[in-house]
């Protein structure tokens, strides 16, 4: 035997209750009243129902309220509004907010029996599936390890930043004197009275600059082992971890 279907109810007047207890009760649902939109919402907390008739002018929370809370709460559930005082203003508001269908009082019980087939026949078979905790908890842990990883790798580009910069600073002038010998030196070569200055140039240049392309070496080497230190962490904190 099939589960009954759980119709709600929501209408301050008895009678409508008891109109759709009569008309459905005996054809497979299961029918449940609410005096007011407050109550309602806290039986839809606690309790599935397959649909929510609701009436529009209610004390408290009126019918276009409690159809936008359902909605908001759980999308798959159909709700008709039920009212003898509706305006276009209101079924625009309602349609927008996912309402199935409007019932005019006064009631029959075909059209009890019939909005009910219809708003059943356009929910989904179910309410969409919650994800696994494990699911979740992998969602979670990607972006936080990317994050870490992009963090550590800031950090080390920031340390070493520093470094690399006065690296650069040191190593500049020689660079710029190296050049400048080569391209005199070329020059040179193309006359064979400059050779023998050239030679006693370059025999200078070696002699003056030797000191500095030591102290220079000895003042950059720390800078780029720690440089080469910071790349490597960050290349083993950026590299995807292995799926065994």
């Amino acid at each position: 035997m099939s589960a009954l279907r759980k119709v709600l109810v929501v209408d301050d007047d008895p009678v409508v209750g008891k109109s759709f207890n009569r008309v459905l009760s005996g054809k497979g649902y299961a029918v449940i009243t609410a005096e007011n939109g407050e109550e309602a919402m806290a039986k839809l907390q606690s309790e599935h129902y397959d649909v929510v008739f609701t009436d529009l002018r209610m004390p408290g929370m009126n019918g276009l309220e409690v159809a936008e809370r359902v909605k908001a709460r759980q999308p798959w559930t159909p709700v008709v509004i039920v009212t003898g005082y509706g305006s276009h203003t209101s079924e625009e508001r309602a349609r927008a907010a996912g309402v199935s269908d409007f019932l005019h009082k006064p009631l029959s019980p075909e059209m009890i029996e019939d909005s009910t087939a219809k708003a059943l026949q356009a929910k989904p078979d179910a309410a969409p599936a919650a994800k696994a905790p494990e699911a979740i908890a992998e969602e979670i842990a990607v972006p936080v390890a990317a994050r870490k990883r992009s963090m550590w790798l800031n950090m080390a580009l920031f340390l070493s930043a520093p470094f690399v910069g006065l690296l650069y600073a040191v190593l500049l002038p020689f660079v710029g004197l190296g050049m400048l010998a080569w391209i005199g030196g070329k020059a040179a070569v193309q006359q064979p009275k400059i050779r023998e200055a050239l030679k006693f140039t370059k025999f200078a240049l070696t002699l003056v600059g030797a000191p500095f392309i030591g102290l220079a070496y000895i003042i950059a080497y720390p800078f780029v082992g720690l440089a080469a230190l910071a790349w490597t962490g960050a290349k083993a904190l950026v590299a995807p971890p292995s799926v065994e």
